[in-house]
């Protein structure tokens, strides 16, 4: 493992989410991260059930994504920027889980960067073959989802219906995420 993937793994760990709004990265990691508790006051599915939003979104290239269009099979939409330390720290699970389950799921990943961020160059230099570089720098799908933390996932299923939201960093390898991805499949 490169030195810089154990340090943003470390940063996943010890800064559970980016509030946009406080600065506050959130209790201490110490104390909750692991607790069950934690784990269902970042999953919501409060909007289980609501249909994908009518955004289009660009590529640093110019090719365009309607958000909708992602209907026909599970989508995993996380909601990122290249300065929040857990996003970053997400990012490599995220791919991989991507490369697992080709044509089972899609992964799309949009970045809430400012205009102009290098998005693009830091997912050409992370070396992520799976996950798309689209761009959101208005912010309209995070005023959409309105957690006002960063990363924020939310989960579809194959009819574009809304199966649950995550807010926060977490580990996408595990048991837990395959339990939670079944959700979608099966519906």
């Amino acid at each position: 493992m490169t030195l810089r993937i154990a340090f943003a793994l470390a940063l996943a760990w010890l800064l559970p989410a980016c509030d946009r709004n406080s600065g506050d990265a959130g209790p201490s990691p110490v104390a909750t991260l692991a607790a069950t508790s934690e784990f269902d006051a970042r999953l919501s599915r409060k909007h289980s059930g609501e249909l994908l939003p009518a955004f289009i979104f660009s590529d640093p290239f110019g090719k365009s994504l309607s958000i909708a269009s992602l209907r026909g099979r599970p989508t995993l939409i996380n909601l990122w920027a290249t300065w929040c330390g857990p996003c970053v720290a997400e990012m490599p699970m995220l791919d991989k889980l991507a490369e697992e389950r080709p044509g089972g799921l899609r992964v799309v990943t949009i970045s809430q960067d400012a205009p102009g961020a290098p998005v693009s160059e830091f997912m050409a230099r992370s070396g992520f073959k799976n996950l798309e570089p689209w761009l959101d720098p208005e912010g309209k799908i995070d005023f959409h989802y309105n957690t006002g933390s960063f990363p924020t996932t939310v989960y579809y299923d194959a009819q574009g219906r809304e199966v649950w939201r995550y807010v926060g960093a977490r580990d996408w390898s595990d048991a837990q995420t395959t339990a939670l991805l079944l959700e979608g499949m099966i519906r």
